[in-house]
């Protein structure tokens, strides 16, 4: 079995380095095409061909170029007034014979909307109709019996990230570009999350006066369940930071004499702080290279507190 498996590997390999030493004009043209379409790119296919316009039209959309899928059996039946004269078709279909496909050609002349089909076969009628022609065609399929779309599909996706790419890259299409189109993704949580989205507000965050007491401080961290209190005066400036470590210091060197002591003498005092429009990641590369072992950061704003942010929030918030 695993003589198939390497076999099929290399053959679908050869046959895409096969498909990038012919690249010429017509690949050319599709890929300014796509770059110079002032409307939508709508991809379109049938079958394991429809399945590859699919996921090409997702790369597009998530690379920089607007673009959705457009079934063809749906488009003959009202789904074309979804496309306007703008808007660029991509067709997929590796045998060009697609009847939903064929009956697309009509229509999509009438309306003026340019034409691009991916197929495997050069001569086929689709490829005659089109306006732009790219063969993808493979000597055969990777199938012992050379029946099942293999190598031909494997080829047309990846044509099909060959032109997104290279589209995304005239573009210039950068990271943060990527985020603002993946914000829930990883890479976007990295580049657009900030620290007000992550911290916590309100009665969440423990605020004490430098002259309350030290089981004051534990009550308020025990009542916000937070790992910290902040220690501010009357207009709400930070005076300092009581953390756990904080509080399991004192009592183990001073045991219950220090539940009498004051905030402003437990305290660490100019504690290090954070603004609210940082980069969430840029806190937690402060966290993680701070000097002393920290898992709290006070969120300030023109001296005044206006939260608290949390190493294990940002862990949470799936920034690790």
């Amino acid at each position: 079995m695993l003589d198939v498996m390497r076999d099929t590997l290399l053959q679908e390999a050869k046959a895409i380095e096969a498909l990038a030493d012919r690249l010429g004009p017509p690949f050319f043209a599709a890929a300014k095409l796509l770059l110079d379409c002032k409307g939508r790119v709508v991809a379109s296919g049938i079958g394991k061909a429809g399945d590859i316009a699919k996921k090409f039209s997702s790369t597009l959309s998530s690379t920089g170029t607007p673009s959705f899928f457009l079934h063809p059996a749906d488009a003959v039946h009202g789904d074309l007034g979804m496309v306007g004269k703008e808007d660029l078709i991509v067709l997929f279909s590796n045998s060009g014979e697609t009847e939903e496909v064929l009956r697309l050609f009509p229509a999509l002349r009438q309306m003026g909307v340019k034409t691009i089909i991916i197929t495997g076969k050069s001569g086929s009628t689709a490829a005659k109709e089109a306006g732009l022609a790219l063969d993808v065609g493979v000597e055969r399929e990777a199938c012992p019996h050379n029946l099942a779309p293999t190598t031909s599909t494997t080829v047309m996706l990846a044509l099909s990230d060959a032109l997104a790419l290279a589209v995304m890259n005239e573009r210039r299409f950068s990271p943060s570009d990527y985020a603002l189109v993946h914000p829930s993704g990883f890479l976007g949580r990295r580049l657009l999350m900030r620290v007000s989205d992550a911290m916590r507000k309100g009665a969440d965050v423990p605020l004490v006066a430098p002259d309350c007491t030290f089981i004051e401080v534990l009550i308020a961290i025990t009542k916000a369940g937070a790992g910290a209190a902040c220690v501010v005066d009357g207009d709400g400036e930070l005076l300092g930071l009581i953390a756990d470590g904080d509080v399991r210091r004192h009592l183990v060197t001073e045991g219950a004499s220090v539940m009498k002591a004051a905030a402003s003498e437990v305290m660490t005092p100019n504690p290090t702080s954070i603004g609210p429009d940082v980069l969430a990641i840029e806190a937690l590369e402060l966290f993680e290279n701070h000097p002393k072992k920290i898992g709290e950061l006070p969120v300030v704003q023109n001296g005044r507190v206006v939260g608290l942010v949390m190493l294990k929030d940002l862990v949470r918030a799936g920034l690790v």
